[in-house]
Formats: structure tokens, C-alpha cells, sequence
């Protein structure tokens, strides 16, 4: 049986309200996480975010067999509830959009599946560097995959939060859920995180407050000090989920 902790943190920034929602727990056997950051007018994000943060938990927390498929269906499900929160609703609340990133873990056979949607991220850290990164839902990310753009052009491009895919969109919608179980291992790290959190960062920096944190908890706080040092006067909402997986990350 994995040892498993989880930290949580959310900020809100410079903005006047926090459209950020999360969700974690461990139980029976599992964990997971569950992460989301809203749009639209008014308070729309935060009950956009709210209802997928609160559905996708729900889901995952019922269900009797920890499986792709049942990732996949709930996050579906929570698209679809949000599209329908929107049809018929008056025009101001024809704009409740969201990210969403989840992660579900098996803690008997150390096998986790993710889901994402938009530009929210998870990140895989082992041997306390960073192995793996979601790829974001916009415009920016197709720019670079497509050899339009380089990376340096990519950090201050003005379409740099465009999604192309979004939780509660109208038409096509894809959520990208991993089909066969990740293995995890002792001392591995995960980290969640909105676009809020993960924009003021360096990649070097998460692995670097990763080495020097004794537990999860110490290494949300040392990334949001980070983020607060930036003193960007437009500061997004901030929200991250740590996991760490074992005693303390290998490498730290």
C-alpha cells in the first residue's frame, strides 16, 4: 500500500474573487485530486468550477472500480451538466467555461489515471526532476507543436490564454484521459495546478522547492512565496494540489 499525502493550497491574487475550486482525499484504498479554474461574467467561473470540481470529486469517490473509463464518464458528465446549467440561463451566464485536472490513484497497486481539459496542469516529478507535463488546451500550445512559434515567443504571446477546449464549451469537446494506468513509485511528487500557479514559476523552481520541502505542505507554501515575490500587479487566481508519494520525494 503507497503512503500518500496531499496538501492543497488556492489564493486569490489580484482579482476581486477566487474562481479557482478544488477537491482532495484519500480513502479505501484510493486517492484523488481534483482542480479547476473558471470563467466567465459575473461569479459564473466560481459556480462553473464549483459544479466540476463537486461532480468529477463525487464521482470518483463513489465509484467501486478505479478505471480509465470511469475517469473519462464522469468527466464527460460534468461537461455535460455544465452545458446544460447554460441553455435557456440568461445571456450573462452563457460564458461558464472551466479547466479541469484530476487525478485518481489506486494506492494497493500504486497505478494512477489523470483527465484535463483546458490549460490547468499536472505534473509528474521523479527523482525530483520533472517528468512529465499535461499539454494545454490553446492556441499557444497548437502555435508550438505546429513550428509557428518558439518557446521565447510562446511566454508573451497575446494569445498566450486562448484555450482551443474548455469544461462547459458549446460543439466538440475532448478531455484527455490517460487509457492505460500510470505506475507510480516511492518518491515521486505530483503536483496540480491552475494557470494562475504554474505561468510565475519556472520549471526549475518547482523542482527546486521540491528538494528543500520537508513535507507537501512546505513545498505549496515555498512555490506561492515565489509567486507572491513576482509581484505581478495583475496576479491571477493561484491554486495547486500536492501529492507526494512515499516519505519525501526522491531527490529532496
Amino acid at each position: 500500500m503507497l503512503a500518500i499525502r496531499i496538501a492543497a493550497c488556492t489564493q486569490t491574487g489580484a482579482r476581486d474573487h477566487n474562481e479557482d475550486d478544488l477537491r482532495h482525499g484519500v480513502a479505501d484504498g484510493a486517492a484523488y485530486a481534483v482542480l479547476s479554474d473558471g470563467a466567465g461574467g459575473h461569479d459564473n467561473g466560481a459556480i462553473a468550477s464549483d459544479l466540476v470540481v463537486r461532480l468529477v470529486a463525487m464521482r470518483l469517490q463513489a465509484a467501486l472500480e478505479i478505471t480509465a473509463a470511469a475517469l473519462h464518464d464522469a468527466v464527460h458528465e460534468a461537461h455535460e451538466l455544465l452545458v446544460m446549467q447554460q441553455q435557456g440561463a440568461e445571456s450573462e451566464r452563457h460564458r461558464m467555461h472551466a479547466t479541469l485536472v484530476a487525478l485518481w490513484i489506486d494506492a494497493e497497486t500504486g497505478a494512477a489515471l489523470w483527465s484535463h481539459v483546458g490549460d490547468s496542469r499536472l505534473y509528474i516529478l521523479r527523482a525530483g526532476r520533472i517528468s512529465h507535463t499535461t499539454r494545454d488546451d490553446s492556441v499557444v500550445r497548437q502555435m508550438l507543436d505546429a513550428g509557428l512559434i518558439d518557446a521565447a515567443a510562446a511566454e508573451h504571446h497575446p494569445l498566450k490564454h486562448h484555450l482551443v477546449c474548455a469544461m462547459g464549451v458549446s460543439g466538440e469537446f475532448v478531455a484527455h484521459t490517460i487509457q492505460r494506468p500510470f505506475t507510480l513509485a516511492d518518491g515521486d511528487a505530483l503536483l496540480l495546478c491552475s494557470d494562475g500557479w504554474w505561468e510565475p514559476l519556472l520549471a526549475t523552481e518547482i523542482e527546486r522547492t521540491l528538494a528543500e520541502a520537508p513535507d507537501p505542505e512546505a513545498w505549496l507554501e515555498a512555490m506561492r512565496q515565489l509567486i507572491d515575490q513576482a509581484g505581478n500587479p495583475r496576479q491571477d487566481n493561484h491554486s495547486a494540489i500536492a501529492v507526494w508519494i512515499g516519505s519525501a520525494p526522491a531527490g529532496a
